[in-house]
């Protein structure tokens, strides 16, 4: 039975993504400045599912495309959440942990589980 409540909390999850990536399609623009500012050191993958900076950033376009994503993906979280019984937070580390580190690049940053900074 638990194997089952994974996997349904898994297809939820994979769906909620899908409708978020259909949002950030419509925000490509975001996205491409939060790619630039990976690319740089700037932005990383947290291990709570957002997006956060490594280094401060006084670019006021990153800071909105930051925010804007960071956005999209709550509310994916909070439906992901809503349909399996948990916590957003706990749908954003399972997001982490299932999704975002397997599409991290070479030099990307994220986080460890002690919450430090490091590149991949």
């Amino acid at each position: 039975m638990q194997r089952r409540n994974f996997l349904t909390f898994a297809a939820g999850f994979a769906g909620a993504l899908a409708l978020a990536g259909a949002a950030l399609a419509d925000a490509a623009q975001s996205k491409a400045v939060v790619d630039a500012a990976k690319a740089q050191g700037v932005v990383g993958e947290q291990q709570d599912g957002y997006l956060g900076f490594v280094h401060g950033s006084s670019d006021a376009s990153v800071n909105a495309a930051v925010n804007e994503i960071n956005a999209g993906r709550a509310q994916a979280y909070r439906d992901v959440a809503a349909r399996n019984n948990v916590t957003p937070e706990a749908a954003g580390a399972s997001a982490y942990k299932q999704v975002v580190q397997s599409r991290l690049r070479p030099g990307d940053y994220y986080q460890t589980a002690a919450g430090a900074w490091a590149r991949k």
